[in-house]
């Protein structure tokens, strides 16, 4: 039945809920058995967890039952949320003390990288991530093999917990030298914290990230406990108003590695959702590229409200990155924890159209987000978006939007598109709306071609996946532009990272520094950190991951060429070494990924094997996603409306409700294909048509 939950659910707890907190929505998703809803709720920037009860009540009015029902009936809450990197962003993080060894105190000043402008001088050096009066040295010193150069001078550090409360410090990072190699001094640190400040949290570098470079260790470890309060009292808040509503099951959190953990356990180490909603993305992605085509290469863009973030999935694999920066690279701060690679540009539904003083059209980067929002919201926003215009052009249904719940004001988005830019330009409303689209669709296509393009690959060759609630206003014409093979919007798109959440494995990663050759291996060692790695992983497994219906470990290892800067990630083929051919093998196997990542390789020279990792991944369910239930007949919207196309003008195009759509039923463009979450236009000289598995295909 439509609006009611399965048998099974109104029984047991066979709910899963997906909640992603974006910038102008917050979106849920209801997998009840083998099917799926979806609801969109503003997100309330002052108190998001407002935002996710209140797309918990759209859901349980869908239902006919109580919020509290709704919850009860629910055994995972898995939750996404942009909360830590915008601190981050508006400098709203706790305020932070940074503990080092005496005579490293600029580690954060000096940072790592060099200038994206070399000969623009106007652009201050960036300022560290804690502020130098922040920052203690330590009497203390470690060498890189782990001997005690000098001991910990106590009495002098308790000295310095004094001067911590005096300055009424929020946080603590330590991270002292060589501490990867030697933690003794840094953990006596942190009990000395624990005794003396027992209500300040702190991080410590080895435990968080013991990784060899030094700014991105302390980068990571000052970042985290930066996060700690908010997160802990963001989170606890959840939590606790979740219980309250009536939810007993368990709360998760999505991580910035594209896997989810137990909200408790990012309460603990709060850096892990730094990326938290986005790197979800191309986890569906890659799920509905399987599903409906194989295994292709495949572009997973999602346009939300204030961003466009984009990937690229190959051979099934999530790109990763280390490289992770928040704000530009070098000017921003490094987060220094493995990421999913997302290139993110600020161009959205709710991104400003603008002239600039030349006269040129200028779209974002600023952002209407939910509050006010565009202009056709009436909620007191007074600058023309993307939305605005998609709306002036006939693309959105001013009636059916959100499935009718909003009532879109074309009057005063016309108004306030013709007033800010059409009239400075010179040109009518419409031209405006369509130049702006315009002006969109290629930032977009810039954003996909350096992720395609500038690494070689041919955009014509892959699949274009279409995510997020805007993403159906240009992803054909995006396609179209960059010639890819065929556009796709999944079933779920207009929530794909919230459906990414319950596609995703609850996970976990964990590192051990051991420097070593492939002309003088330490066979002893590495097999002995490699069995550490792991036991670590098992008693995840046998932890937050007992009710794992299976459970594998992957371990890696970061390697590089003598005198090389850089490492890179080769796999293992198992967790132990047991004579020369296995290391034999994974030396070919480093040359083998050096030549796939730059196209050179050198055979003949030894490799240095630098830290070894290990990653758990925990499968909760069997079944990978459900699927939207199939309308009866076409309800909502008009069967036909004028749409304004630059190539054709204003004409009357037929409308398609997505759910209607069977597959194989091709829909010719020019058309509007929409739905409750999202609005397809489907261009002219392009043809529709719904998949098997629900998606719906756009070809050239």
């Amino acid at each position: 039945m439509d609006n009611q939950l399965s048998s099974s659910a109104s029984k047991t707890q066979d709910l899963r809920l997906a909640c992603d907190t974006g910038g102008t929505f917050t979106d849920l998703v209801v997998e009840d058995g083998d099917q799926i809803r979806l609801f969109k709720a503003s997100t309330t920037p002052d108190d998001p967890v407002r935002g996710v009860l209140d797309a918990l009540a759209l859901a349980a009015e869908h239902y006919k039952l109580d919020r509290r029902d709704i919850l009860d009936r629910a055994s995972m809450f898995v939750h996404g949320t942009t909360r830590a990197i915008n601190a981050i962003i508006t400098k709203r993080t706790a305020k932070t003390a940074f503990i080092t060894t005496k005579g490293h105190r600029d580690i954060l000043v000096i940072r790592e990288g060099g200038r994206i402008e070399p000969f623009n001088f106007t652009v201050a050096y960036p300022e560290p991530y804690v502020a130098r009066r922040y920052t203690f040295e330590v009497h203390e010193r470690i060498d890189a093999r782990g001997n005690v150069v000098a001991t910990l001078d106590e009495s002098a550090f308790v000295k310095t917990i004094q001067r911590l409360r005096d300055l009424k410090i929020e946080a603590v990072g330590v991270c002292l030298l060589w501490s990867v190699v030697n933690s003794a001094h840094e953990r006596r640190i942190g009990e000395l914290l624990e005794e003396h400040l027992p209500d300040v949290p702190f991080t410590l570098s080895h435990q968080l990230n013991p990784t060899l470079r030094e700014y991105r260790r302390a980068s990571a470890t000052v970042m985290d406990a930066s996060l700690k309060p908010l997160m802990f009292k963001y989170l606890d808040g959840l939590t606790n108003r979740l219980r309250e509503a009536g939810f007993n099951g368990r709360t998760l959190m999505v991580t910035s590695s594209g896997g989810i953990m137990d909200a408790e356990a990012v309460a603990r180490a709060p850096i892990h959702s730094i990326n938290s909603g986005p790197a979800m993305a191309p986890v569906a992605g890659r799920y509905y590229a399987e599903r409906d085509f194989g295994n292709p290469v495949a572009i997973v863009a999602d346009t939300g409200g204030t961003t466009f973030d984009v990937s690229l999935v190959r051979d099934s694999r999530i790109p990763w990155s280390r490289e992770t920066w928040i704000g530009q690279p070098t000017r921003g701060h490094m987060t220094g924890f493995p990421s999913v690679d997302i290139k993110s540009i600020g161009a959205g539904g709710g991104s400003i159209a603008w002239v600039d003083n030349g006269g040129i059209l200028q779209l974002g980067p600023q952002s209407a987000g939910s509050t006010p929002g565009p202009v056709a919201y009436s909620r007191g926003g007074t600058e023309p978006t993307v939305t605005d215009c998609a709306l002036i052009l006939g693309y959105i249904d001013p009636d059916f939007f959100l499935g009718g719940a909003m009532v879109l004001d074309r009057e005063g988005a016309t108004n306030a598109l013709r007033t800010k830019v059409a009239e400075p330009l010179g040109i009518t409303v419409e031209e405006a709306a369509a130049s702006v689209l315009k002006l969109s669709t290629e930032k977009m296509v810039g954003a996909v071609e350096e992720i395609t393009v500038n690494q070689g690959i041919d955009p014509a060759s892959a699949l274009l996946i279409g995510g997020g609630g805007a993403a159906g206003l240009n992803a054909v014409a995006i396609g179209k532009r960059l010639e890819c093979a065929g556009v796709l919007i999944p079933e779920a798109g207009a929530v794909m990272s919230a459906a990414g959440a319950l596609m995703s494995d609850l996970s976990s990663d964990f590192a051990q520094l051991h420097f070593t050759t492939s002309g003088n291996f330490d066979e002893i060692k590495v097999n002995q950190v490699l069995a550490d790695l792991k036991a670590r992983c098992q008693v995840f497994a046998n932890g937050p991951g007992a009710d794992a219906i299976e459970h594998k470990i992957e371990f890696s290892v970061e390697a590089r060429y003598p005198h090389q800067i850089w490492e890179i990630d080769v796999p293992l083929g198992s967790d132990q070494f047991t004579d020369a051919a296995d290391m034999k093998a994974l030396k070919s196997a480093f040359h083998e990924m050096h030549q796939r990542i730059f196209e050179i390789s050198d055979p003949n020279s030894e490799v240095e094997f630098v830290t070894w990792r290990a990653k758990v991944s925990c499968k909760l369910k069997e079944t990978t996603s459900g699927s939207l239930p199939n309308e009866g007949d076409f309800s909502g919207g008009k069967a036909k409306r004028p749409v304004y196309f630059s190539e054709t003008g204003w004409i009357d195009v037929p409308v398609h409700r997505f759910e209607a759509m069977k597959p194989g039923d091709p829909a010719a463009g020019p058309a509007i294909v929409e739905s409750s979450f999202t609005t397809v236009v489907v261009e002219p000289s392009t043809i529709a048509e719904r998949t098997a598995g629900g998606g719906l295909r756009v070809t050239f």
